[in-house]
């Protein structure tokens, strides 16, 4: 009898064990099958610009597919291994590295500017920290000049951030006050030199994107080949088709540290699982850039979402009774980038797109939803 029961016992965990799987593999098709609709509706057109998209849960790829053309030139259509521009996502790599070498105690997030910038003239700068950059809390007023065409398209990191030398006024006290601003993150290029003696893109190569295994990541810079890389797109009426958007048709797009990395989806996956891992930084300091600093009012001009902070260049979103969503946006020409997670439930969201289409936020809520409702984020 006792032999009887275990038998039944098992054969019912098997039978179990084979119904859970066909619910997980129903639920998985649904929903591939869900966001491959949503859009599909938006990049419609095999033959326009489009994106890549990717949705992991831990090491699993519950959805990845690519919709497009990269190049309407070359008619070189979007892959995987396509290599976006991610604008502000770029804001963290660069965050990250401060971070690092605050972990090996060559700089603290409070010390200040003036420490690293001794030319800068105004005593504010002294009040002014790395934190108040890594958080958009500086009081830093983005009055670079406006006047030259060849300067708002061209200018690199050096020149861009040049204003800041005879500056004399701030927006705000530093730290009483998020406003958004690329030219202090642009700063970040020139401190990693003045702390390392290493040029920043070798640094970001052999301290992050080494590490990470990210082998087809790399800063954007006049002349330099990017493999696979994909050019951005706007609509225009006009001319009723999409027309280039990137290097020498937008602006400020030269800069590296505050928007100019280029990389795929699946590069990007893999900086996430380091990042998961500790790998680039300590537990403890990957809490601290994953922590809000300073609330996002309504009347931000860039980046305010119900609920949300920024930490160290991240966006946190802690809605009531949901766990909480790190994101990041980024908007360079036609580029249109979404880089999210809920590390709670290891799950990814990435949607790179060449054209400035699309409502990223609404669009990965709809997803973050379909997640919960297909029971895949438990």
């Amino acid at each position: 009898m006792k032999t009887h029961t275990i038998i039944n016992f098992t054969t019912v965990l098997l039978f179990t064990a084979m119904i859970s799987c066909k619910q997980s593999r129903e639920n998985k098709s649904d929903f591939y099958s869900k966001v491959d609709s949503l859009f599909s509706s938006v990049y419609s057109d095999s033959n326009e610009p489009g994106a890549a998209i990717l949705v992991m849960k831990g090491d699993s790829v519950i959805f990845e597919k690519c919709y497009g053309i990269a190049d309407m030139q070359t008619k070189m259509p979007i892959t995987p291994e396509t290599n976006f521009c991610i604008a502000s996502v770029s804001k963290q790599f660069s965050a990250v590295a401060i971070l690092q070498l605050a972990q090996r105690g060559l700089l603290s997030l409070n010390d200040s500017l003036k420490k690293f910038f001794p030319e800068y003239k105004a005593g504010f700068y002294n009040r002014i920290t790395l934190h108040h950059i890594l958080s958009h809390t500086s009081g830093i007023p983005d009055t670079r000049p406006r006047t030259d065409k060849n300067f708002m398209l061209y200018s690199t990191d050096i020149e861009s951030c040049k204003y800041l030398i005879d500056l004399d006024r701030l927006n705000f006290e530093p730290g009483t006050k998020y406003e958004y601003i690329n030219p202090t993150f642009q700063l970040v290029y020139q401190i990693i030199p003045r702390v390392t003696g290493i040029d920043f893109d070798l640094y970001m190569k052999q301290h992050i994107f080494d590490v990470a295994g990210m082998t087809a990541s790399m800063y954007f810079e006049d002349g330099r080949s990017i493999p696979n890389m994909a050019h951005a797109y706007t609509f225009d009426r006009g001319k009723n088709t999409y027309v280039e958007c990137d290097y020498g048709e937008t602006n400020f797009f030269a800069s590296k540290a505050d928007g100019g990395l280029y990389t795929s989806i699946r590069d990007f996956a893999k900086w996430e699982k380091a990042l998961r891992e500790n790998r680039i930084i300590s537990e403890q300091f990957k809490k601290m850039a994953y922590s809000p600093k300073i609330a996002i009012n309504p009347d931000a001009q860039y980046g305010y979402n119900k609920n949300t902070a920024y930490g160290y260049g991240w966006f946190i979103q802690q809605n009531p009774n949901e766990p909480e969503c790190i994101y990041h946006l980024g908007d360079n020409g036609g580029f249109t980038i979404y880089a999210g997670k809920i590390p709670e439930k290891n799950i990814i969201l990435l949607i790179f797109s060449n054209r400035d289409d699309i409502d990223r936020i609404a669009t990965a809520d709809s997803i973050y939803a379909m997640l919960k409702n297909e029971n895949m984020s438990d």
